[in-house]
C-alpha cells in the first residue's frame, strides 16, 4: 500500500515538474520575443532617423 501511495506522489510530482519546466521554458520564449521585438523597432527608428533628410540651417 506505502509503495503504491509512493508511485502516484511520484507520478503527481513529475507531472508537476514538467508543467513547471513547459511554463518557464515558454515564459523565457516570450521574454526573448519581447526584447527582439523592443530591438527591431529601435533599429527601424534609428535607421529612419539617419535616413531623413538633413536640415541646412548651419551653413
Amino acid at each position: 500500500m506505502g509503495k503504491t501511495i509512493l508511485t502516484i506522489a511520484g507520478v503527481v510530482l513529475a507531472i508537476w515538474l514538467l508543467f513547471t519546466v513547459i511554463g518557464a521554458i515558454l515564459s523565457m520564449l516570450k521574454f526573448f520575443f519581447f526584447i527582439g521585438f523592443v530591438a527591431v523597432i529601435v533599429y527601424m527608428a534609428v535607421m529612419l532617423v539617419s535616413k531623413a533628410p538633413k536640415s541646412s540651417k548651419h551653413r
